[in-house]
C-alpha cells in the first residue's frame, strides 16, 4: 500500500473515465444559478474524494469545486450531497469556517446525478499528520487551531443554525452502531470478518451514561482542514458527508485517532516521536478540548475510540464493497480496501481495553 498519501489524493487529474459528464450542460447550471459564473469552463477531477466524486470548475476569473454522488448503484441513504450542502451553507451562517456554498442541483438530467458547487478555497492541506511542512516552534499552534476548530463546531446550537431536524437527537450511539451493523451485514460482496461480527456484538453493551447532542462533522481529521497558506488558521472544514446531530466526544475521539492511526492508511501518528516534533500528547490535546469545552476530563475515552475504529472499519468496509462492483471513486480505494481488516483488528483491541458490565 503507497504511504505517500499526498501524492495519492492531492491536486487533479483529467476526469477519469467512468466520472465524466456533459461540460457544456453544466455550465449552462452554473450561468443560471451560480452568481457572477463566466465560462469558458475548464474540469478536472480531484485525485481524493473516496465516496463522492470531487471536481475543480476552472474559469478565467475564478475557481470553484463541484461534489457529485458516483454514478451506478447506491445504497440507501449514501452520498447525500443535499445534506453537505446544507450543513455547510447553515454553518458558515453561524460563523463556522466552511466553503461558501453557490448552489444545489437535485436534477438528475444536468450531469447525470445530484450535486452542489461550493467556492475553491485556496491554503494549504496536510496530508501528513506530522506537519512536516511546519517548523518544530510553530507545529503547536497549528494542532490548536484544529482543536479549537472542534470544540467551536460542538459549541454550536443546532436549533439556532438552523440544524435542528438535521438528525435525531439522543441515542447517538445505539442508533450509529445499529446503522454501521446494517450497512456492514448488507455488503454481502465485501463479506464478514470475525473481528467486526465481535464489535457487532459487544459494542451496545459498553454504551457510557449520558447524553449529549450538537453538529458534527463524522471526519474531522487534519486532511479534510484547509489552512491559511502561511497561517496555523482553519480556512475550511471539508467533506461532510458523515455529518449529522450525535454525540461531540464521539467526534472528538473520531478526531483524536490521529494518534493511534498508522500513517499508511489515514493522517496518522503511530510510530511519531511527538515530543521531538513539538506535537501535544494524546493526554494533553484531550485536556485543551476539555478546556475549552468547560469538562472536567472524558469518562469512557476507550470506549469512544473504540467506537470510531469499529465505524471506520465499517466505512472502509464500504470502499471494499465499491471497489469490487466498479465504482469507487478514487485511484486508491483498492488500497484503502485493503485496510479493512486492520481498522476491524484495531477496533477489537480497543474494544478489549474499554471496562466491560460485570
Amino acid at each position: 500500500m503507497s504511504v505517500d498519501l499526498a501524492a495519492d489524493n492531492a491536486g487533479t487529474v483529467p476526469v477519469r473515465e467512468g466520472y465524466r459528464f456533459d461540460e457544456a450542460a453544466l455550465a449552462r447550471w452554473m450561468a443560471e444559478h451560480v452568481e457572477g459564473f463566466a465560462g469558458p469552463l475548464m474540469v478536472e477531477q480531484f485525485k481524493g474524494g473516496q465516496s463522492n466524486p470531487t471536481y475543480r470548475l476552472s474559469t478565467p476569473a475564478r475557481s470553484y469545486v463541484l461534489r457529485r454522488k458516483p454514478p451506478g448503484d447506491l445504497l440507501p441513504g449514501a452520498h447525500a450531497v443535499d445534506r453537505e450542502a446544507r450543513v455547510q451553507t447553515a454553518l458558515g451562517a453561524a460563523g463556522f469556517p466552511v466553503a461558501r456554498i453557490h448552489g444545489l442541483c437535485t436534477d438528475d438530467s444536468v450531469i447525470g446525478t445530484w450535486f452542489y458547487v461550493m467556492d475553491m478555497v485556496e491554503g494549504r492541506i496536510f496530508w501528513d499528520a506530522t506537519f512536516p511542512q511546519v517548523s518544530h516552534d510553530d507545529r503547536p499552534a497549528y494542532f490548536d487551531a484544529m482543536n479549537a476548530t472542534m470544540a467551536a463546531l460542538h459549541a454550536i446550537d443546532p436549533e439556532a443554525a438552523g440544524l435542528g431536524d438535521y438528525g435525531k437527537p439522543g441515542n447517538y450511539f445505539a442508533r450509529q452502531i445499529g446503522r454501521w451493523t446494517r450497512q456492514y451485514q448488507a455488503d454481502e460482496l465485501a463479506g464478514r470478518n470475525a473481528d467486526m461480527d465481535a464489535l457487532v456484538e459487544a459494542l451496545p453493551a459498553l454504551i457510557p451514561p449520558g447524553d449529549e447532542t450538537s453538529v458534527i462533522h463524522g471526519d474531522c481529521r487534519c486532511d479534510n482542514m484547509i489552512f491559511h497558506p502561511t497561517e496555523p488558521r482553519v480556512l475550511a472544514v471539508l467533506d461532510w458527508e458523515l455529518s449529522t446531530l450525535g454525540h461531540p466526544l464521539a467526534d472528538f475521539a473520531y478526531h483524536t485517532l490521529m494518534y493511534r492511526m498508522p500513517p499508511e492508511i489515514v493522517p496518522g501518528l503511530a510510530g511519531a516521536d511527538l515530543a521531538a516534533l513539538g506535537i501535544p500528547s494524546e493526554q494533553d490535546y484531550v485536556a485543551a478540548y476539555c478546556a475549552r469545552t468547560g469538562r472536567d476530563g472524558i469518562a469512557d475515552y476507550e470506549f469512544y475510540v473504540a467506537f470510531n475504529l469499529f465505524r471506520l472499519a465499517a466505512i472502509f468496509h464500504g470502499i471494499k464493497g465499491r471497489v469490487l462492483r466498479g465504482n469507487a471513486a478514487n485511484a486508491q480505494a483498492a488500497s484503502r480496501a485493503e485496510s479493512f481488516p486492520v481498522l476491524a483488528r484495531m477496533a477489537r483491541e480497543s474494544l478489549d481495553r474499554t471496562d466491560r458490565p460485570g
